[in-house]
């Protein structure tokens, strides 16, 4: 009976190892994150200046917004296993106040990679305070992001967004459609 469990432990240890081993084949040698917090504050002014560009409804949520969190590139990739790996800055009040780190981890079908950009909006003082407060923050278990959708026939009305914490995600082609950033876990770093 004994000689019965102890293979099933070993599974439990070594399922989470090569996961983790996986992605980091996957996403770690590609994703060229910024060695500086000055050129990650370059990358993320630019992320901004190009979605207000493309949407000037974002900018006018970001002026109503009490801190915005941009990740300039996120790398996304798997063969069975998928991961995302980024690097972020939040700014409050236009200014940089902390760094992030994003990490995600998914299943299913998927093979091959692609580098994103994400730009969340925390619409209320207390999400900010929340997220702000937290070190490992996970979307939808210590709380919800919308993704904002863009396209043929769509407007973004401003006014009648009401989500505490709201998200545009894109591309090199623009806004993506139909995401979720649930699972995604944002974690406090240090940049030199």
């Amino acid at each position: 009976m004994k000689s019965a469990s102890f293979p099933r432990r070993r599974s439990h240890f070594f399922l989470p190892l090569m996961i983790a081993v996986a992605v980091g084949v996957i996403c770690l040698p590609t994703a060229g994150f910024p060695a500086s917090k000055v050129e990650l504050d370059t990358r993320t002014q630019a992320v901004l200046n190009r979605l207000y560009q493309d949407q000037p409804e974002a900018a006018a949520l970001a002026a109503k917004s009490a801190g915005i969190l941009v990740f300039p590139r996120i790398i996304q990739g798997g063969v069975g296993v998928g991961g995302e790996l980024g690097e972020g800055a939040l700014l409050v009040g236009g200014t940089t106040t902390q760094y992030y780190r994003l990490t995600s981890l998914s299943f299913g079908f998927q093979l091959g990679g692609q580098a994103k950009s994400e730009v969340i909006m925390f619409m209320t003082n207390e999400a900010l305070r929340q997220f702000s407060e937290s070190d490992g923050w996970e979307a939808g278990v210590d709380g919800s992001i919308a993704v904002i959708e863009f396209g043929v026939g769509k407007e973004i009305d401003t006014h009648s967004i009401r989500d505490p914490i709201i998200a545009f995600v894109f591309d090199n082609k623009g806004l993506m459609y139909n995401l979720s950033l649930e699972g995604s876990k944002f974690w406090k770093i240090k940049k030199n």
